[in-house]
């Protein structure tokens, strides 16, 4: 009778863990947790260049401050008294469309296989953004570069991280202004010419967020007083103004 849950990732063997094949203790001894990482993701333990370009990629996406609903997510529910996994997974339940989401929504456009004409055409034409593309600071987003450089310099710029910039040169001729490729959109191309589905896109942006969502309920935790709320000042009620109820 053939068993309902199977996996090839991981198991016990002879007694002990394994993953994809490798003892667990011999993976201590021998490999990072970027290595671990790829190994979980494809199967196989990665290059010096693959291993290196995945860490950027995870680095790159730990933190970035206080105001993503992530971090908050997190943070107000460190505040609310809940212990560490129910605060990490509010903040992680903070990641979405429009928060972390764009590496997946990216990367699956780069990978249909469309030119960059088309693309920007269909996605464009329907009146929605291009996941990737624009930043409320950047004009040029440096994370999005320093990501390229290192692809290239580690030989994995291809033709998504191609099709990317085109992408960015199309998106300026069409709109008169320059919508920079951001750090989202970057990640997306490299991950794309990397050999990975695009539905990880959100997985890598989870996985490196983490170590930043552990780092702030802890500081919640030790530098802030219990219960945090949005201050009065800050509040403003804009509904039906009070009125008298009417009893039947």
């Amino acid at each position: 009778m053939d068993k309902k849950w199977k996996t090839s990732i991981a198991g016990i063997i002879n007694g002990e863990a394994h993953i994809h094949g490798y003892k667990v203790t011999d993976l201590i001894d021998s490999v990072t947790f970027t290595d671990a990482i790829w190994l979980e993701l494809k199967g196989e333990l990665p290059t010096e260049k693959e291993q290196a370009m995945l860490n950027s990629i995870l680095i790159s996406t730990i933190d970035n401050g206080l105001g993503p609903p992530s971090i908050t997510n997190a943070r107000n529910s460190a505040s609310a008294g809940n212990p560490m996994q129910a605060a990490v997974a509010a903040g992680v339940l903070g990641v979405g469309d429009a928060h972390g989401g764009a590496i997946e929504e990216c990367a699956r456009l780069l990978q249909m296989g469309m030119s960059a004409e088309k693309l920007v055409e269909k996605v464009v034409g329907s009146g929605d953004r291009i996941p990737g593309y624009g930043h409320k600071v950047y004009t040029t987003d440096p994370r999005a570069t320093q990501i390229f450089a290192k692809a290239k310099k580690l030989g994995f710029y291809g033709e998504h991280c191609g099709l990317a910039e085109a992408v960015e040169k199309i998106l300026e001729e069409k709109k008169g202004k320059k919508i920079p490729l951001n750090v989202d959109g970057a990640i997306a191309a490299v991950v794309s010419d990397m050999g990975f589905d695009y539905r990880l896109g959100k997985g890598f942006f989870i996985i490196g967020r983490v170590v930043g969502l552990v780092a702030h309920i802890f500081e919640e935790w030790v530098r802030e007083k219990p219960f945090r709320r949005v201050a009065d000042e800050e509040i403003e009620y804009d509904g039906v103004s009070p009125r008298p109820l009417k009893k039947a």
